[in-house]
């Protein structure tokens, strides 16, 4: 990289011409992407307090072993990888995690302290192109999810509302904006279409590939939302199966 660029050529590890505190930008990516890892590793092996009257754990569902009889382990060992999968591979979560905890590179026209680019070509790395499959995956949980909010509004057999029924159908939400925002799904849409004219159905892919373009611009938004708002449903759930707080009951 030229000093035209920023960064002097076969620059050292942290070598920049820029003067603003370009680290700032990675820590409160370190923080919440290294909180939330803590969290729902140790979510994942407790295999406990994952289900409230109506309410389920969006790091349990669907609920595949609720007797443990089969699987010796945790149940959410079985469910999570799919969307964390979805979320590993992701290339907002990607560009992220590099620069946070890799340091490849640090920031912008910040040096890197090596030479020679493979990128993704190599293992593990290399497994970050099934990204458009763990997409697949995550709008089936997303359906399991939808199932789940609807059935939070059912308290013995009756239609109400708690604040856990609020909190999971915000869960779902927040999920199916930052899924349906994602790269891949956009570039399904109509990112490899050059004449949406000359194609099949080409008006309905056009307005298709709009709406997900739309969604696109804000996928760094709904990707740290639906982070967020996954683990506070989780926890909500949690304190309610340990008797920590109480449900607030709207209707």
């Amino acid at each position: 990289m030229s000093e035209a660029r920023g960064v002097p050529a076969r620059s050292r590890f942290g070598a920049t011409l820029r003067r603003d505190a370009w680290w700032v930008e990675i820590l409160p990516v370190v923080a919440l992407l290294g909180l939330f890892a803590i969290y729902a590793t140790a979510r994942a092996f407790e295999g406990r307090y994952f289900e409230w009257g109506p309410y389920v754990s969006p790091f349990y569902s669907p609920l595949i072993d609720r007797g443990h009889r089969w699987w010796p382990f945790s149940p959410a060992l079985l469910i999570l990888g799919g969307p964390l999968g979805f979320r590993a591979t992701c290339y907002y979560y990607r560009k992220a995690y590099y620069r946070a905890f890799f340091l490849d590179p640090p920031a912008c026209a910040v040096g890197e302290g090596r030479h020679g680019y493979r990128g993704e070509t190599s293992f593990p790395f290399v497994l970050q192109n099934v990204h458009r499959f763990f997409l697949y995956v995550a709008i089936v949980f997303l359906g399991f999810l939808a199932y789940d909010a609807v059935r939070s509004f059912r308290f013995d057999g009756r239609f109400g509302v708690g604040l856990g029924s609020l909190v999971l159908t915000g869960n779902v939400v927040l999920l199916t904006l930052y899924t349906f925002s994602c790269h891949s799904l956009r570039h399904l849409a109509g990112g490899q279409v050059d004449c949406f004219s000359c194609s099949a159905s080409g008006r309905a892919r056009h307005r298709l590939w709009g709406w997900a373009s739309a969604l696109n611009e804000r996928h760094g938004l709904f990707a740290w939302l639906s982070l967020v708002g996954v683990g506070l449903a989780d926890l909500y759930v949690r304190a309610l199966a340990r008797g920590q707080i109480h449900d607030l009951r709207l209707l």
